[in-house]
């Protein structure tokens, strides 16, 4: 059994597959479990909708493969933002929180992952910052009631963009059902003591995601997504090293977009091999 579980995004895995097949390609190219996506597409938000019939059906699936599905990357409130100017969207933002974290209860997920944003599409103000710390207080209220972790995402724009601005809020919310999800390549990207930041939050952090990036100057915006790995500015050797030394015990998550590419699952292995040669080099113990 690996000491610690290593997960594949769910977009990385070919599209327009049953979820049993889904879950078999994730285990057949050797991963433990897959992150869920409920992102701000219509297709994608219909789930949290599903019948008592549809989730059985996964959930019979996870029990049938083995492999789980411990985690829901819920970005769909970048487009029903809690923070939103507009009274419907906040609306929208708190249905969607509360139809998730009924959707995980039912189907095991244990963490569900919160786009740090107060607002996406629309411009920042005092009023987007506190109706995004009432959402905040009021969803984490909700998911303890139920016994689900929720956990911000070190973000690709500067409102989250490390665990110290993370941390203000977690000083505010004040609940072990409130943690942070470092993306080491968002991380990276933003921050250049990555070993400060991983420090200040290690006792909070509910999982970590993997993937690469370029890096923010004052003549770029950075790239937080689609970046190969071994490419970017994330050096992936002194993270897993860092998180030897600060005895990290948790899960982490390969995330990619290949779901439309002509070799996903080509990718996926590869990427998969990278990652752990890359943690051996660090003496991290995968």
């Amino acid at each position: 059994m690996r000491k610690h579980k290593l997960g594949i995004y769910e977009k990385a895995l070919p599209k327009g597959i049953s979820w049993q097949d889904r879950l078999s390609i994730a285990k057949a190219c050797g991963f433990d479990f897959v992150e869920i996506s409920i992102d701000e597409t219509d297709e994608r938000l219909a789930r949290l909708d599903w019948t008592a019939e549809q989730r059985i059906e996964l959930v019979s699936a996870i029990i049938k493969t083995g492999v789980t599905i411990p985690s829901m990357c819920l970005s769909g409130h970048r487009r029903f933002p809690f923070g939103s100017h507009d009274e419907a969207t906040r609306q929208k933002a708190y249905e969607i929180m509360e139809k998730a974290i009924r959707l995980a209860v039912d189907l095991g997920i244990r963490t569900i992952q919160l786009a740090g944003y107060d607002v996406y599409y629309e411009e920042q103000d005092e009023g987007t910052l506190q109706r995004f710390r009432e959402g905040m207080e009021w969803a984490t209220a909700l998911a303890a009631a139920n016994e689900v972790t929720l956990a911000v995402e070190i973000m690709d724009t500067e409102f989250m963009s490390s665990i110290s601005r993370w941390k203000k809020w977690d000083e505010i919310i004040k609940s072990p059902w409130f943690t942070v999800y470092p993306d080491v390549g968002n991380l990276s990207a933003w921050n250049d003591n990555v070993e400060e930041e991983l420090t200040l939050g290690i006792d909070k952090i509910s999982k970590i995601h993997l993937k690469d990036t370029y890096k923010v100057t004052e003549t770029c915006k950075g790239q937080f997504r689609d970046v190969p790995f071994g490419e970017g500015c994330v050096d992936f050797v002194n993270v897993f090293r860092i998180l030897q030394k600060l005895n990290y015990r948790g899960a982490f998550l390969i995330e990619m977009w290949t779901e439309k590419s002509d070799e996903p699952i080509t990718e996926i292995i590869n990427a998969r091999r990278w990652i752990e040669q890359k943690m051996k080099e660090g003496g991290f113990q995968c």
